[in-house]
């Protein structure tokens, strides 16, 4: 009898391959989308290169508001600077087609109220990332570099030297982090609506998400001064006081939603 299974399955297996290695097809479709991905990419970047220097100087204001210069350090730095920024430019230039690749893999696995879900996360999630990076660009990093280019100078006469590769890496990861960090809401909100986590415990544990969140503070920070990880405590608190709110509003639709179920 196991004889005659495997028999079966290998006769199966022989007839049609790939309806028994679905794992190869969905490595075939991520194979697919990887390289879609990755020429939209490419594409984005020579675009890109022709507004690195525009938008490196905008990135640069903080800097140069200062009266401050930049310095190449190795022949190939601004070369690659170039480099580097057009291919940050090419990935929001090909941005569009990223999430829709990207959709277009996941959406076949999600069920009907899941892909509603998405639909709402999805667009807020990239307005608050946005926001992060706003927030960042126009507030923290100039208040957060003019306090590390100016302390301690009264004590002995220095020369600040930056070079462009260190203030791209710089900024770069000053902006991704604040971006990730007004995540907070809609994490909170999915746990609250799958039923992990209520806003009444959030509420109930403000003392300890303050502490969780200046402790997140010190460590995702890009500069070890507090004046920065000050200036991320406050709104990462203020996102959490949000999301309990709305976390009211989601646990309440959730209820609903499970006795008209009933």
């Amino acid at each position: 009898m196991k004889n005659e299974t495997e028999r079966v399955r290998y006769m199966r297996r022989k007839s049609d391959p790939e309806a028994s290695m679905p794992l190869l097809k969905h490595l075939k479709e991520l194979r697919k989308v990887l390289m879609v991905v990755a020429y939209a990419v490419a594409a984005g970047a020579l675009g890109g290169w022709l507004l690195s220097d525009p938008v490196f100087a905008y990135l640069a204001r903080p800097i140069t508001h200062l009266g401050q210069g930049f310095v190449t350090l190795t022949p190939m730095e601004a070369v690659l600077v170039k480099l580097k920024m057009s291919l940050v430019i090419g990935c929001v230039i090909a941005s569009p087609i990223i999430f829709w690749q990207l959709w277009s893999f996941i959406l076949p696995a999600l069920k009907q109220n899941e892909t509603k879900l998405i639909y709402i996360a999805a667009p807020c999630s990239l307005f608050l990332f946005l926001c992060g990076i706003s927030f960042c660009f126009f507030y923290v990093l100039p208040v957060g570099v003019k306090f590390l280019l100016y302390v301690g100078k009264d004590a002995v006469e220095t020369t600040t030297l930056l070079s462009k590769a260190s203030f791209l890496s710089f900024v770069l990861t000053f902006l991704l982090t604040f971006g990730l960090v007004f995540q907070i809401p809609i994490v909170l909100l999915m746990l609250i609506r799958g039923g992990i986590v209520t806003p009444q415990t959030l509420a109930k544990k403000r003392r300890w998400a303050f502490f969780i969140i200046v402790l997140l503070a010190a460590i995702v920070s890009p500069t070890p001064d507090l004046m920065t990880q000050g200036l991320m405590v406050v709104p990462m608190y203020l996102l959490y006081e949000v999301s309990i709110w709305l976390g009211y509003l989601t646990a309440r639709r959730r209820k609903k939603r499970l006795a008209e179920q009933e």
